[in-house]
């Protein structure tokens, strides 16, 4: 399991980068929303789900190539900074996001991914404010089970909008 999961790292990608870092404030209890998307990638023709409209651009820059694309399950949560939220996802996986602290228009995060009990992976990054970061993950059903996971710090400057930009993130398994 945990082979399938150091893919995902090397896969993550920020769809919204910017080193434009607003000086100075830190802010550790500043509330964060985190919204998650659970996509399932395969081989099927069956095309793109209308509701992943606006992602498709993203889709279609993914280094691997599905003709199907479907939406599972769209969830979005609240929390400030130093608690944790957990996220259960399709396959009985669960994402733990526990958002640190705000550093000028960077979220500080950690994410766990469980299988059950037992951490598959963990990483801790910082996000530009509205930015996406996608994990490729287990196979599910008949292709590929993709996180979207977007963060969004209300009153919080963010970087300008960018299309299609990928940043690798790095990560380690969990221990």
């Amino acid at each position: 399991m945990l082979a399938r999961w150091s893919g995902v790292v090397a896969l993550a990608g920020l769809l919204v980068f910017s080193f434009q870092a607003n000086a100075g404030q830190k802010s550790a209890s500043h509330p964060v929303i985190v919204s998650i998307d659970s996509v399932m990638a395969a081989d099927t023709n069956e095309g793109i789900d209308a509701r992943l409209a606006a992602m498709t651009s993203q889709l279609r820059t993914l280094p691997f190539s599905y003709s199907t694309y479907r939406l599972l399950k769209s969830e979005g949560k609240r929390a400030s900074c130093g608690t944790m939220i957990a996220f259960a996802l399709p396959g009985g996986r669960i994402l733990h996001v526990a958002p640190r602290e705000i550093d000028g228009d960077m979220i500080v995060m950690k994410l766990v991914l469980f299988q059950g009990d037992r951490p598959e992976m963990s990483t801790e990054l910082k996000l530009p404010n509205h930015a996406f970061l996608i994990l490729g993950g287990p196979h599910y059903a008949q292709g590929m089970l993709i996180v979207f996971i977007r963060v969004d710090a209300p009153g919080v400057s963010g970087p300008p909008q960018i299309d299609n930009p990928t940043l690798p993130v790095e990560g380690a398994p969990a221990q």
